[in-house]
């Protein structure tokens, strides 16, 4: 085994990934049982104080002094479940359009209004809201403010902005609809949902947004969007007293609207249903496995949330330790609770090859059984309140962090009191209530489940397994607007081959999303030929076989800043290593044509699958590898809207990755050089930017000798190169792991 010492990935190795070309982060893995959780320290929630102004605006002022920083965050109680009929996505573009121009100014001068005194701005829609956030500085407090009042209260709906946002919203539809995790969430809650506005993608259908006109834009903003029907928080380095003042100035004329009396549809009540959709040639089967839960406001709630913790969620997960540790059936799985303001969820979750589909789903299947028959053991019980309660401090760290909690207790009708007493509640749980809670609301025999996949290898499986009434639709016929799925056959002329031959996945009764507009795809492949020619040319790049490169990293430590010398090589395609020399001697990163390793240079051992995973993110990050996979549309990609940096707006892509997910890359308008690249902030992970400058020729190509990596919540930290070569002698074996030393 490899000495303790450097099998341990420190934080700097850690990062070391996320900016060299095998550009992943990772992680260590454990070795031997977790040490105890510290005990709790004692947490209090900030004072607030809640004020309605005469025209109905509720606003809620928390102090927080630790960062001279306030966050603002106002939210209009509506989203897609106040779509108009046939017309999903109103909401969605609605929002995307709040901060792409006012009646007093254009999108840029927007962006610019922001941007001059440091803050950063956002809007967004969900199935209960619509959102618009802004963080400033203290001494900007008045300016932010009257930012969202303005894009709130006189958005523009620009007809050239509505359909540049139309065009993106349809390309990003059409890159979901390939994508199987897509598929299974979007069948699933139409199965379990009916046809109640959860049920149907929030963001409506290309088909849908196409029909959607400035008029509808301005009817559901005149509609819904008043002082009466929205809440501000403010939070932050301020005084009651200046959040109130600052709110009545910027929103006191704000005019009241009649909103309207909506009476919440009928869910259906929980049913068995087995829906497979037929993706030939997949390797991989996605899985859903749930049904309705309970809206946020029920008081089982926070015990059901627990007992889903126990089931797959952080600080339990008897799905990941029966699926991944004990049957390596799969990466990981996860059950969770999915709370709304008229209606919940839960929902287990896993992918696994095509041909354990049928096992994986069993073992589900009776977890979610064992749950409810057996009582859980006090210190599983324990391990997951451990969980809840020692992340709570994280969840109120920052004064964006805290509005949301505050936010979310408003929308649904909690107890603001209620957040100081979390941790309390919390352990109050015991095993009795988790069992009753189990009992009371999980239905093993009415799950729905969703089994995205090839179904020539595994439904002939299922029978044996218990599950012989199934339903298998082709993805191309998906349609989940029909009481069956399916849609109606299509007719042409006679010898319409191109119609008969058209793939037509119809989610939510969309047919296969239309190509995007000229001007979009040419403005897409411009931007990424110009990018290749400003790196070196596609002949040039296409020559590149290795590359060997010098580098130091420089990282904050608390003990002042620390420098780690590395060497990384590269061999197109698929071999990548790293050696760095660090405080724990060397440590060697591999990757090689998808499986890695790790040593000290005397001892080596294999990396586990996720982190062999997490590895291959990062190779498919690799600027060279990745502009050509783009420019030869072997990756998908789509032109987004400029990114403002400094006050210069930035022409983006947006690409799809295997591995890696989705990839934001921004380039220099003028010399079409890679400035910085953007990736998650999804499902828990936290959001990097890697930043590039100094760039300079070697051997003809322009390499960037600068990059600054700033991963959420943690200090920011720099490569620099010191040499870089390329088409040096790497011979495949340098990749190959060693034998161990005696």
């Amino acid at each position: 085994m490899i000495r303790a010492a450097a099998l341990r990935l420190t934080s700097m190795l850690m990062l070391l990934w996320l900016v060299t070309p095998a550009a992943a982060q990772v992680p260590g893995w454990p070795k031997e049982r977790p040490p105890s959780p510290l005990a709790a320290r004692d947490v209090k929630f900030p004072p607030y104080q809640i004020r309605t102004l005469s025209n109905g605006l509720q606003v809620i002022a928390v102090s927080h002094h630790e960062q001279p920083a306030v966050s603002l965050r106002l939210i209009v109680r509506a989203g897609a479940a106040q779509d108009p009929d046939k017309k999903a996505g109103v909401a969605s573009l609605a929002a995307s359009l709040l901060d792409q121009g006012t009646t007093t100014k254009t999108a840029e001068q927007v962006a610019q209004s922001i941007d001059s005194i440091g803050g950063a701005m956002g809007v967004g829609a969900g199935s209960d809201l619509t959102s618009v956030y802004a963080a400033v500085m203290k001494d900007s407090l008045d300016v932010g403010l009257d930012i969202i009042a303005d894009v709130v209260r006189n958005p523009a709906f620009s007809p050239q902005e509505i359909e540049r946002q139309r065009q993106q919203m349809i390309s990003a539809m059409r890159v979901s609809y390939e994508d199987p995790d897509y598929i299974a969430g979007t069948v699933f809650d139409r199965l379990v949902y009916g046809y109640h506005p959860y049920g149907k993608p929030d963001s409506g259908t290309p088909q849908s947004l196409a029909s959607i006109s400035r008029e509808d834009l301005a009817e559901f903003h005149k509609r819904w969007f008043g002082p009466n029907n929205a809440i501000l928080a403010i939070v932050g380095d301020v005084t009651p007293e200046q959040a109130f003042a600052g709110a009545e100035r910027a929103f006191g004329k704000w005019t009241r609207v009649d909103v309207p009396a909506v009476k919440p549809a009928d869910l259906p009540a929980p049913t068995r249903r087995v829906v497979i959709i037929d993706r030939p040639g997949a390797v991989q089967t996605e899985i859903r496995v749930g049904h309705l839960g309970l809206p946020r406001k029920h008081k089982d709630f926070l015990a059901l949330d627990l007992a889903l913790k126990i089931l797959g969620g952080e600080g339990g997960n008897r799905l990941h330790r029966v699926l991944r540790s004990e049957r390596g059936l799969t990466y990981g799985a996860e059950a969770d609770v999915n709370a709304l303001k008229d209606a919940g969820d839960i929902v287990a979750s896993t992918d696994t090859r095509s041909d354990t589909t049928a096992e994986a789903l069993r073992l589900i299947v009776d977890e979610i059984s064992r749950l409810r028959r057996e009582r859980v053991h006090p210190r599983e019980l324990g391990d997951a309140q451990a969980y809840l309660t020692g992340s709570f401090p994280l969840t109120i760290e920052t004064p964006g962090a805290i509005a949301l909690q505050v936010l979310n207790a408003v929308v649904f009708g909690l107890d603001l009191e209620e957040l100081q007493t979390y941790r309390e509640r919390v352990n109050s749980i015991t095993p009795d209530d988790i069992q009753r809670v189990a009992q009371q609301y999980l239905y093993p025999d009415r799950l729905s489940i969703v089994l995205v996949g090839d179904a020539s290898i595994f439904a002939k499986q299922l029978p044996a397994v218990g599950f012989d009434k199934v339903e298998r639709i082709p993805l191309n016929q998906l349609d989940i607007t029909a009481s069956d799925l399916r849609a109606p056959a299509r007719s042409g002329p006679p010898g319409d081959e191109l119609a008969a031959a058209a793939p037509r996945l119809v989610l939510a009764g969309f047919q296969s999303a239309p190509v995007p507009a000229p001007s979009e795809a040419g403005e897409t492949r411009a931007l990424l030929e110009k990018a290749i020619t400003a790196k070196g040319g596609r002949a040039l790049l296409q020559s590149i076989r290795t590359v060997k490169s010098a580098s130091d990293m420089t990282f904050a430590t608390p003990s002042g800043e620390a420098t780690v010398k590395t060497t990384a090589y590269v061999r197109y395609p698929g071999q990548f290593r790293i050696d760095a020399e660090g405080p724990d001697g060397l440590r060697i990163q591999t990757f090689d044509n998808g499986t890695a390793w790790v040593g000290d240079g005397k001892e080596f051992e294999d990396a586990p699958a996720v982190i062999v995973r997490l590895m291959e993110a990062g190779v498919q990050r690799d600027t060279v590898a990745l502009l050509l996979a783009l420019a030869e549309q072997r990756v998908p990609c789509r032109r987004v809207a400029d990114v403002t940096v400094g006050g210069t707006a930035m022409p983006a892509l947006e690409a799809d990755l295997k591995s890696a997910g989705r990839l934001t890359l921004v380039f220099d308008g003028t010399t079409g050089l890679l400035t910085s690249q953007r990736y998650g902030g999804a499902a828990g992970e936290p959001s990097t930017e890697e930043t590039f400058s100094d760039y300079r020729l070697v051997q003809g190509v322009q390499v960037a000798h600068r990059a600054t990596v700033r991963r959420e919540k943690n200090p920011p930290f720099q490569r620099l190169v010191r040499t870089f070569e390329i088409n040096v002698p790497i011979e495949p074996s340098f990749f190959k792991k060693p034998a161990t030393k005696s």
